[in-house]
């Protein structure tokens, strides 16, 4: 009886030491991330544009930007509430957007920063907050903990898209010089993708295009979806999984756009066409050669752009995100296995077919994802020898991609046919080193339970 007694103090004592470093972990995480924002909207102060926090306390009363990412919002932090309490909150909701959309046009209250915006989605920031607010209030204990961090989610993802658009603009005013024509003349390597995929594109018509383009802007809805299926016991749980897309996701926003600080890069389309978007233009190009010419191979040099245009090229962050996507979607239903499988090919033909990335982008966006979800895998499996190995060999890799493509981007398009395969086969054993080092993580499946043989029935 005693050491039953004793056994259940220390089973309890060894649970509280366990989460008392994941709160510890999840507090020093908010304040990481509010230390950023204010870091971000600082920095955009400077340059007299509202940073993220101002454009997301303005979409509490003027017309959003995204509707969409906030319902997304939503979405995630409603995945711990119960089904009544979901139809509560989305009928408030949409309540509060009904009567918003009413305010705005009898007072002619246009969109944040002046945009257009969208008519609905006010509504879902203010339930979110509503949520915070009642997890504070009227909350205790792990109810509270579980509630704050479906709040932190659904705020984290919208607060990612208004600091990734900071990150931005941050990169075409305090980067003047852009790298593309190291890029494009190390892209002969690969056999300059974007230009064959540009024409294969332009061949397709308007249709292929209007399917690509809208696979390429919803892709945050894409990633939703897949999320949502990941945390669709929570409710029942009450807890979150291990890892899950979400952390993905907002690690690879985190850190991308640093990268774009260290190196520049705005675009085919941009540097050798005549612009998207509303920016860049031909005046603004080396020279007007995409899709149909190849640029020369020659001394590359730095070049001036001008100072609206987002140098987020160098990693291409959508392949990024729609690689986590299909790799968090392996385990889920056949529908969304193929799903995963089609945004990730769609995204690819997208972003080299519209001219966004070089084909170097792509690989770097790749091995920058595996790289990162080795990582957080490993945090919560453990960093054991093969998890280190992939992620120092990942890290490696992709540094090496970048110096290579700085310093000598000519010798790799004078040498296709020995650079071209070897990235592709560098890129394709960091995919099978990902992949033998997760696989052993994963949880072996459940024996099939013995079938009971028939039993004669006495006459």
């Amino acid at each position: 009886m005693l050491s039953r007694g004793f056994s259940r103090i220390s089973g309890t004592t060894a649970s509280t030491d366990v989460r008392r470093p994941r709160k510890r972990l999840w507090a020093a995480a908010g304040v990481t991330a509010l230390g950023f924002l204010i870091v971000l909207e600082l920095a955009a102060r400077r340059y007299g544009l509202p940073g993220p926090l101002t454009n997301q306390v303005a979409e509490l009363v003027y017309r959003p930007k995204s509707g969409a990412l906030l319902y997304a919002g939503l979405a995630l932090t409603l995945v711990v509430l119960t089904w009544r309490q979901r139809f509560i909150a989305v009928g408030a909701a949409l309540g509060i957007d009904v009567v918003l959309a009413l305010t705005r046009w009898a007072f002619d209250i246009g969109g944040v920063g002046g945009n257009e915006g969208r008519a609905f989605g006010n509504g879902a920031l203010w339930v979110v907050l509503g949520c915070g607010v009642i997890a504070l209030t009227r909350r205790t204990g792990p109810e509270r903990t579980l509630l704050l961090k479906g709040v932190g989610l659904g705020l984290l993802l919208v607060a990612g898209r208004k600091t990734g658009d900071t990150w931005l603009l941050i990169t075409s005013k305090t980067r003047p010089q852009v790298l593309d024509p190291y890029v494009a003349t190390a892209d002969h390597a690969l056999g300059n993708p974007s230009w064959v995929a540009g024409r294969i594109v332009a061949a397709t018509g308007p249709v292929g295009s209007h399917i690509l383009d809208a696979v390429y802007g919803q892709l945050a809805v894409a990633a939703v979806v897949v999320a949502l299926y990941q945390l669709r016991n929570v409710a029942a749980e009450r807890r979150f999984p291990a890892h899950h897309l979400v952390r993905t996701f907002l690690v690879i926003g985190l850190l991308g756009p640093a990268i774009y600080m260290i190196y520049p890069v705005v675009g085919p389309v941009f540097a050798y066409g005549t612009g998207a978007f509303g920016t860049g233009s031909a005046h603004w190009a080396v020279a007007e050669l995409w899709p149909h010419t190849p640029p020369p191979v020659g001394p590359p040099h730095s070049v001036v752009y001008d100072a609206i245009t987002p140098r987020n090229c160098m990693p291409s962050l959508h392949t990024a995100w729609a690689t986590a996507i299909y790799i968090h979607s392996r385990r889920a239903p056949r529908f969304l296995r193929f799903a995963g499988t089609f945004w990730l090919l769609a995204t690819l033909t997208a972003t080299l077919g519209f001219g966004y990335h070089y084909g170097i982008d792509l690989v770097a966006g790749v091995v920058f994802t595996l790289t990162i979800e080795t990582a957080l895998r490993a945090l919560d499996h453990g960093w054991d020898r093969p998890a280190v190995q992939q992620v120092a060999g990942g890290a490696a890799f992709f540094t090496a991609l970048l110096l290579s493509v700085r310093f000598a981007p000519v010798q790799m398009a004078h040498h296709p046919w020995t650079v071209g395969p070897f990235i592709l086969l560098a890129t394709a054993a960091v995919i099978y080193g990902y992949v033998r080092t997760t696989a052993r993580w994963e949880p072996s499946p459940a024996p099939p339970a013995p079938r009971a043989e028939p039993q004669l029935e006495p006459a």
